[in-house]
This record gives C-alpha cells, sequence and structure tokens, in this order.
C-alpha cells in the first residue's frame, strides 16, 4: 500500500579513522566499493528504503570523521540517533581496543534518554585480509560484545560485501523499535502534559 506512513530511521556510524565506516555504507546503499581511500570531513549521510515488518522506513545513515579533531561535531549530528554502529578493523588491534570509548562518547554526545537500552551494533570490518593479518579474534570481539551488553556483532567486508545486508537489516529493526519506543514515550509525555493543563484550567473559580 503506497500510503504507508514511512518512517525515518537515524543511524550513526563511529570508529576509528581508516576501519571502513564510509565504505561499510557505499556497499550497502549503492552496492559499490573503491579500493580509493578518501578520509571523510566532518560527516555525510546516505539514506536507503526498506520496508521493516510491513513497514516503509527510510534509513540515514551518518557517516562521522574517525579524527579525533572532528570529534567536536559530534552534539550536532549524534542528537535524534535511533541506533549507533561501532566500527573496527578486525587487523588492527588499537580501533579495537577504542570501541568502548566510541560508545561512551556517543551516548555522552547525543544525550540519550536510556542508556542502558539505547541500541548499538559492532561490525568487525575487513575480514577479506589474509588470515594472517588478522588482530582480533572472533571469540575476543563477542567477548567484548557480551561485556557491552550483548551488543549484537558482525564479521564485515565492505570489499566483498560479505554480511552487510544481514547487519544493517539488523540494524534497521533495532533502529525502528527504538523509534517506536520514543514515540510511545513522546505520546505519554504529552497525554500527560494535556491533562495537567487541563486538570489545572477546571480547578480555577469562576466565582
Amino acid at each position: 500500500m503506497s500510503s504507508r506512513k514511512k518512517t525515518l530511521l537515524k543511524v550513526i556510524i563511529l570508529g576509528d579513522s581508516g576501519v571502513g565506516k564510509t565504505s561499510l555504507m557505499q556497499q550497502f546503499v549503492n552496492n559499490k566499493f573503491s579500493h580509493q581511500y578518501k578520509a571523510t570531513i566532518g560527516a555525510d549521510f546516505l539514506t536507503k528504503e526498506m520496508l521493516i515488518e510491513d513497514k516503509n522506513v527510510t534509513i540515514q545513515l551518518w557517516d562521522t570523521a574517525g579524527q579525533e579533531r572532528f570529534q567536536s561535531l559530534g552534539v550536532a549530528f549524534y542528537r535524534g540517533a535511533d541506533c549507533c554502529v561501532l566500527v573496527y578493523d578486525v587487523t588492527n588491534s588499537k580501533s579495537f581496543e577504542n570501541l568502548s570509548s566510541w560508545k561512551d562518547e556517543f551516548l555522552i554526545q547525543a544525550n540519550v534518554k536510556n542508556p542502558d537500552n539505547f541500541p548499538f551494533v559492532i561490525l568487525g570490518n575487513k575480514i577479506d585480509l589474509e588470515e594472517n593479518k588478522r588482530a582480533i579474534t572472533t571469540k575476543k570481539a563477542l567477548s567484548l560484545c557480551e561485556s557491552l551488553g550483548n551488543i549484537p556483532y558482525f564479521e564485515t567486508s565492505a570489499k566483498e560485501n560479505v554480511n552487510i545486508e544481514v547487519a544493517f537489516d539488523i540494524v534497521a529493526r533495532n533502529a525502528l523499535q527504538q523509534e517506536l519506543e520514543n514515540d510511545a514515550e513522546f505520546n505519554e509525555d504529552y497525554s500527560d502534559a494535556i491533562n495537567i493543563h487541563i486538570n489545572g484550567e477546571q480547578s480555577g473559580c469562576a466565582c
């Protein structure tokens, strides 16, 4: 049915510079991979239409710069996010070690109401590189995800399009769930505000 209301889902992709955030986005949205690396300046976003559980959704993927000098831009870009994707490079242990910092930074900058329930997804990218270059085992990654609150985890290759669709399907589903919960909270708050206003009016004396 074309009259179905479209839901806009905002997803932030975070991680160190060079882990493949832009490549993951391009592969998911445009089915393209570029061998030329170009650092993201500030932030950029791409959108893709999806059908999740009979709902038309537009997923808006925000690709933010991994360099520290751009992190001050975070507040403006993180606000209103429905899900956050944390990306590291399986051949780069430093990018893995920084995941917790990225998560904490996001929760602070985005001013998330319920940080314990906010959806994150972790992607270990560049699994196409030779096995002997791998620095982080799957077991180690799963252990971190468990310690951070059982965060969903996928090992991906933007270059060879491995696990991209399935990973972003979970991202979209989690984002949609978060959006629906936010709407329910807003409606509840709005309803309370109206009741307070009406009760206040009724208590006035007209004598």
